[in-house]
């Protein structure tokens, strides 16, 4: 018999037992547990400007919902947590769908459980389906997920929301993002540009999903993500918001994306070029592209694990733009 979901630590018997539970998220930095010992700066001993509680009209924010798919990332789920929660928002709706983890992470999530609209951990079908069961629950207006080993930068959340409130007519928006190591060092820069459809049509996704958020109504008419895509699940949903809605790109860099050995995209490398050449072939991608030939150049270098590791960790910078 299949086991009964918890919820934020009790059994949940209804769709109903989780909105009564709604908590809007906005503690202070005292508010929350105390940091690791030696862990210091953000976000374990500093926290973002907090916002007014309304907008300087009067009307109230926007509701932002933020989905954090997890799974056996103990060692980072806290700090992404906590980038989180400290952003300053007013009105902030953060949601963890765990897959039941094994490591210790259940236990980092139910310190924190207090400040979460709703948490589960339970088996699933994997990240895709995480998220996509994370964003049926939300309630807010701009929808945003976070990997449980990626970080937000102060005011990513207030950055996004106030440019989507000042530009209706945009649908999603995205940064640049920082590349960080397993101790949260600055190791480069996804340095993207203003959005080209054309280039995502032709296999080149330039969009950072750590630096992304959209519209409620965007992913109601785009989403669900495909679950049946384990690595280039954002790629495909890109592509289909782009096709129906305004994306912008905006400067700035409210995002971090772990790059480590144990990382699905860098350890499962082959199997994430391969769900990107599925997603490109789905909308219309043609054999003679730049993308099969980064794919071949790719799969050259993995014969040549050193040669690899160096390109990935940006020692030949220029050579990493075809990898």
């Amino acid at each position: 018999m299949e086991a009964t979901p918890k919820w934020g630590g009790e059994e949940m018997s209804s769709f109903r037992w989780v909105t009564s539970r709604f908590r809007c998220a906005r503690p202070m930095l005292n508010e929350l547990p105390p940091p690791p010992p030696g862990k210091t700066g953000w976000p374990w001993a500093e926290e973002s400007l907090q916002l007014s509680g309304t907008m300087p009209d009067g009307s109230p924010w926007p509701r932002v919902s933020i989905v954090t798919p997890s799974y056996n990332q103990g060692q980072f789920i806290e700090e992404t947590i906590r980038s989180v929660l400290l952003q300053g928002y007013p009105d902030l709706e953060y949601i963890i769908i765990d897959g039941g983890s094994t490591d210790g992470s259940v236990d980092i999530i139910r310190k924190y459980e207090d400040w979460l609209a709703c948490w589960v951990s339970e088996p699933d079908k994997g990240q895709s389906d995480a998220i996509n069961k994370g964003f049926a629950r939300a309630r807010g207006d701009i929808f945003a997920w976070l990997n449980s080993d990626d970080t937000y930068e102060p005011g990513a959340i207030s950055m996004a929301a106030q440019y989507l409130i000042e530009h209706p007519n945009v649908g999603m928006i995205y940064s640049d993002c920082n590349f960080i190591d397993e101790t949260s060092r600055v190791i480069g820069r996804h340095r993207t540009g203003h959005f080209d459809l054309n280039e995502l049509l032709r296999g080149y996704n330039h969009i950072p999903q750590q630096a992304t958020f959209f519209r409620r109504e965007v992913w109601q008419k785009a989403g669900p993500l495909d679950i049946t895509l384990h690595y280039a699940m954002d790629y495909d949903l890109w592509i289909r918001i782009g096709l129906n809605s305004c994306v912008r790109y905006i400067p700035g860099v409210p995002a971090n994306f772990r790059v480590w050995h144990d990382a699905k995209t860098v350890s499962n490398r082959h199997k994430a070029w391969a769900e990107q050449l599925k997603v490109y072939r789905t909308y219309g991608g043609g054999y003679l592209s730049s993308i099969y030939f980064r794919y071949c150049v790719r799969n050259l270098l993995s014969l040549v694990p050193p040669l690899e590791r160096a390109i990935q960790w940006r020692r030949w910078p220029w050579l990493r733009q075809i990898m």
